[in-house]
C-alpha cells in the first residue's frame, strides 16, 4: 500500500485500484503473481476486475477474460459521467476521465465474436476426457487413439477426424479372402492393450453429446494463433480480449476445459522472461470454481503445476469466484494479489467462507476481517495485494474506483461496428477443412492410398533396419527420393536431426523441417518435439 494520494489515477508502475483509509495499488511488476476475485452475487466482482482490465490496459499490458454475463463488454465504449459516478471518484480525490479501450471480441460459437479453434491434437487426450466425463479405461482408449495417430501420420483436426479414427482401431474379424485396407491400424492400437467396440462406442456418444452442445464449432482450422491475444494498440495500449461466454456456460465443462487448454497453450508456447516490469498478459478466469468441480487429482495437479510456472512466462492469471473455497489451497497459495467482496453467512457452509476468507489476509490490527467481509456494501472489498518485497500487505477495506469505460453491456450494433474495424476481421471467420485423418483414412479404405509400410518402401525406407530408414532420410532430405508421403513420427525426428547436422556443414542447402512437411502434420510434430515441463498437459 501507498500512501499518496490519487490525483488522476493509475502511476508509471502501479494501478489505483481504490481508496479507504489510503490508496489501494496494484503494483505491475507483481501482477504476474496471480490474483483471487471473490465475492456474493451482486456485490460488485464484475466492477473490481473492469477496474484491474482497465489499468492493465492503459499500462500497455494484453488482457484476456470470460465475459459470462454481457457487462464487461462495456469495456469497449466510453464510460459516462453518471452522478454517483461523479460522487464515489470526488470521494476519492481522483479526476473522473471517460476513456474506451481497444477490444477484441471472440465467440467459441462465432456468433457474437470472432472464431475461436482448436484442434484435436493440440486439445489432446487428457483434457478430451475431461470435456468427455471419460472414466478411466475410456480415457485409456482415447490415449491409444492419439498414440495410433501419432505412429500413422494421421492429423487430427476436428469431430470427424477423430470419429473416424475411433472407428478405424476397433478390431475387426476380416471375411475370407477379404482384405481389411486398415489392418495395420488395428494392428497398431492392438499393441497397446485390448480395445472393446463397447468402449469405443461409449466415446462416440459421448462426442455426439458434445457435437449437440455446439462443440463441434470449436474444432479444426484455423486453429487460434496466441500472438494475437498478445497485442497492443497504436496508443501503445493493451488489447482487451474479451470470451463471449454467456452461451458456453451452458456447457460449464466445455467453458472450463477451453480455459485451461488456453493457460497451457500459452505456457507451452511463451518464452522463459523471468520477472518484468509489467505483466506480457493477464487472464481473468471467472466463475473459475468450474475449473475445479470434480477435477480429477491428476487434472489438479496439472492446474496447479500450470499457475504455479506460469507466472515465470510473465502471464497473471486472476481467479473469479463467489467463494475462495472453491479454489483447492494449493492454487490459493500462488494468488497473492486478493479482492474480497462482501460474503453472506447464512448457511454453515458460508460461515465457513467467511472464516477461511478472513484468515487468507495478513491480519490488520484495525480490522476485524471476518466480521467486515458480511458488512462490506455494493463496491466495497478488502483488499491486499503485494508489496515490492513481495509480502502480502494488510488487509484494508476501501471503496473501488469507478470504472472509466461503460459499466454494463454494449448493444449489438456497437458489437457490429467493433467486430468490422478488429485486427482480426477475417483471419478466423471462415472454417477450414484441411486434408486431415478422416481423408487419410477414406482413401486407404477406398484403396487409393498406400499404407504406411508400403509408403516408407516406396520411398526406399522400408527395408535395411535403422540405417536403411536413415539412408532414405538423407536422401529425401537431399532430393533423391522420389516418395512424397508422409514419415512417421521416428523418422521426422531423425530427418529433423539429420537436418541440423546437415545444416551446419552445407548450409542453406535444406529447408526448415517444418515446412518440408507441410501444413498441420508438421505444426503437430513440433509441438510434440518442444513440449517444455508441463508436456502432458495436453498429451499424457
Amino acid at each position: 500500500m501507498a500512501t499518496t494520494e490519487p490525483k488522476s489515477g493509475d502511476t508509471d508502475d502501479k494501478i489505483f485500484i481504490g481508496k479507504g483509509e489510503q490508496p489501494a495499488w496494484l503494483t505491475l511488476a507483481l501482477g504476474n503473481r496471480h490474483g483471487l476475485v471473490t465475492g456474493a452475487t451482486g456485490t460488485g466482482k464484475t466492477v473490481s476486475l473492469q477496474v484491474m482490465a482497465e489499468g492493465f490496459a492503459r499500462a500497455g499490458v494484453p488482457v484476456f477474460a470470460a465475459d459470462i454475463k454481457g457487462d464487461l463488454s462495456g469495456i469497449a465504449e466510453v464510460g459516462e459521467g453518471k452522478d454517483f459516478i461523479l460522487q464515489r471518484a470526488k470521494e476519492m480525490a481522483l479526476t473522473f476521465q471517460p476513456d474506451q479501450f481497444s477490444t477484441v471480441f471472440w465467440d467459441v460459437f462465432g456468433e457474437q465474436g470472432h472464431p475461436v479453434r482448436a484442434t484435436i491434437s493440440e486439445m489432446g487426450p487428457l483434457l478430451l476426457a475431461r470435456l468427455l466425463d471419460l472414466n478411466d479405461v475410456q480415457e485409456g482408449v482415447l490415449n491409444v487413439a492419439f498414440r495410433v495417430a501419432d505412429e500413422n501420420g494421421l492429423t487430427l483436426l476436428d469431430m470427424k477426424d477423430l470419429r473416424s479414427l475411433l472407428d478405424a482401431i476397433v478390431p475387426m474379424t476380416a471375411k475370407k479372402d477379404e482384405v481389411d485396407p486398415l489392418a495395420d491400424v488395428r494392428k497398431s492400437a492392438a499393441s497397446f492393450g485390448n480395445v472393446t467396440k463397447a468402449t469405443v462406442g461409449t466415446i462416440q456418444r459421448q462426442l455426439l453429446v458434445l457435437e449437440n452442445q455446439g462443440a463441434d464449432k470449436f474444432f479444426g482450422e484455423p486453429a487460434l494463433e496466441l500472438k494475437d491475444f498478445l497485442k497492443t494498440d497504436r496508443d501503445g495500449r493493451g488489447m482487451v480480449n474479451i470470451l463471449v461466454a454467456d452461451k458456453l456456460m451452458s456447457s460449464p465443462r466445455l467453458y472450463a476445459t477451453f480455459l485451461l487448454w488456453l493457460l497451457s497453450e500459452l505456457f507451452e508456447e511463451l518464452p522463459e522472461v523471468g520477472d518484468l516490469p509489467k505483466p506480457k498478459l493477464v487472464f481473468f478466469f471467472d466463475e473459475a470454481h468450474l475449473l475445479f468441480n470434480d477435477a480429477p487429482k491428476a487434472l489438479l495437479d496439472k492446474i496447479e503445476q500450470v499457475v504455479r510456472l506460469i507466472r515465470s512466462k510473465g502471464v497473471g492469471v486472476y481467479f473469479v469466484t463467489q467463494n475462495p473455497i472453491d479454489v483447492p489451497d494449493r492454487v490459493l497459495a500462488q494468488l497473492g494479489n486478493r479482492v474480497q467482496h462482501a460474503l453472506r453467512a447464512f448457511t454453515p457452509r458460508d460461515q465457513k467462507a467467511v472464516q477461511a476468507a478472513a484468515q487468507t489476509f495478513r491480519a490488520n490490527p484495525k480490522l476485524d476481517t471476518a466480521t467486515v467481509i458480511t458488512e462490506l456494501g455494493k463496491g466495497e472489498a478488502l483488499v491486499s495485494f503485494l508489496e515490492g518485497n513481495g509480502t502480502p500487505a494488510m488487509v484494508e477495506r476501501v471503496m473501488v474506483r469507478p470504472p472509466t469505460a461503460r459499466i454494463g453491456p454494449i448493444t449489438p450494433e456497437e458489437r457490429k461496428a467493433i467486430l468490422a474495424a478488429s485486427p482480426v476481421k477475417g483471419k478466423y471467420d471462415t472454417a477450414i477443412d484441411s486434408e486431415s485423418a478422416y481423408e487419410m483414412l477414406q482413401k486407404r479404405i477406398a484403396g487409393t492410398a498406400a499404407a504406411p509400410a508400403e509408403a516408407g518402401d516406396a520411398a526406399g525406407g522400408g527395408g535395411g533396419g535403422f540405417l536403411g530408414q536413415l539412408g532414405a532420410i538423407v536422401g529425401t532430405i537431399f532430393g533423391t527420393s522420389t516418395g512424397r508421403n508422409r514419415l512417421s513420427t521416428g523418422q521426422v525426428i531423425a530427418r529433423s536431426v539429420t537436418r541440423s547436422v546437415t545444416n551446419k556443414v552445407v548450409g542453406g542447402i535444406v529447408a526448415n523441417v517444418g515446412k518440408q512437411i507441410g501444413g498441420s502434420l508438421g505444426s503437430s510434430i513440433g509441438r510434440e518435439i518442444v513440449r517444455g515441463t508441463l508436456g502432458g498437459i495436453l498429451k499424457r
